[in-house]
């Protein structure tokens, strides 16, 4: 972080100390706060989440803006207030710096989570699902910036694939395309969020976070500049049936063809909520539980070495 930017971030102590002495740091987002979970579930959620990092040893790093400050490792009175907020901006790349310049307040996306992680030196980033290629694109030209963020900054993304309501082939091919490794915790599939299966094939299986974090470090010792994805699937006992995913997600989708813009995902997101009977958020928490977890293991295991061939 350049002393030019570093006035417009607060990093807390314990996380600037962590990342100087190379300890191990995980990145939480805050828009499952705001807009991925209903109140008061985002919070304890966003809690529970921090406690799972802690738990597998490394320091939990939720991000946020408020005041027109970027809060990396934000309080608990501070997560309470912004999911408290009116109406909380949806902070992504494009309207980052416009939010921080009016002093304003705002939960931030992956790819915003991804950037100030990236400013604050944090490498592991969990989340719930990436964004992705929206279906229809055709004719929206509706693409996540997840994916340019993916491209940009090098974060390695712990996450249950993209989320479900996405193209998920053309997402798939379009991470191939910027050159984004996808690595499969466990699975030899790519996730679909609430599902375990897309039938997509992910770059590389790795069976432990070990195989995972040496091919992180590698990846960095070749000098690529990209993120990666860390595909982990939902567990299995939380997985939505099929037959009730596609039900849901089938009328969703119906449901939602006039809605546009930053509102689709917020919106299919909660139709999902109604439609399966709050099974999905059930599969939401648990598969953002798993991944923090496992974020916190890869956090640890990069820490423990620097050389691509331990």
């Amino acid at each position: 972080m350049t002393s030019s930017t570093s006035s417009l971030f607060h990093v807390a102590a314990e996380v600037a100390a962590a990342v100087a002495a190379g300890r191990p740091v995980v990145a939480l987002e805050t828009t499952l706060v705001t807009h991925g979970l209903p109140q008061p579930e985002g919070v304890r959620v966003a809690a529970a989440l921090e406690d799972a990092v802690r738990a597998h040893g490394a320091i939990p790093a939720t991000i946020g803006i408020l005041d027109g400050t970027v809060r990396v490792g934000i309080t608990r009175p501070e997560l309470e207030r912004l999911a408290a907020a009116a109406h909380p901006v949806k902070v992504n790349l494009g309207n980052f710096a416009a939010e921080v310049a009016a002093g304003g307040c705002g939960s931030t996306t992956v790819a915003a989570t991804m950037f100030a992680a990236w400013q604050a030196g944090i490498r592991v980033f969990a989340t719930g699902g990436i964004g992705g290629v929206h279906r229809g694109v055709g004719d929206t030209g509706d693409v996540s910036a997840d994916l340019t963020a993916l491209a940009r900054y090098p974060v390695a993304v712990v996450c249950a694939g993209a989320k479900a309501i996405l193209d998920l082939p053309r997402t798939v091919e379009m991470l191939e395309m910027l050159g984004v490794p996808v690595l499969g915790m466990g699975t030899a599939e790519f996730p679909a969020f609430y599902r375990r299966e897309s039938g997509l094939r992910v770059d590389r299986r790795c069976d432990t976070v070990a195989d995972v974090a040496r091919v992180i470090r590698t990846h960095i010792h070749l000098g690529f500049t990209s993120g990666l994805v860390v595909a982990n699937p939902v567990p299995e006992a939380d997985a939505l049936p099929k037959d009730v995913h596609d039900s849901a997600l089938g009328t969703a989708l119906l449901e939602a063809a006039d809605v546009s813009g930053r509102d689709v995902t917020p919106y299919l997101l909660d139709r999902m909520r109604a439609l399966t009977g709050g099974a999905s958020v059930k599969a939401n928490e648990a598969l953002l539980l798993n991944n923090a977890r496992v974020a916190a293991d890869l956090a640890v295991a990069l820490a423990g070495s620097s050389s691509p061939c331990d």
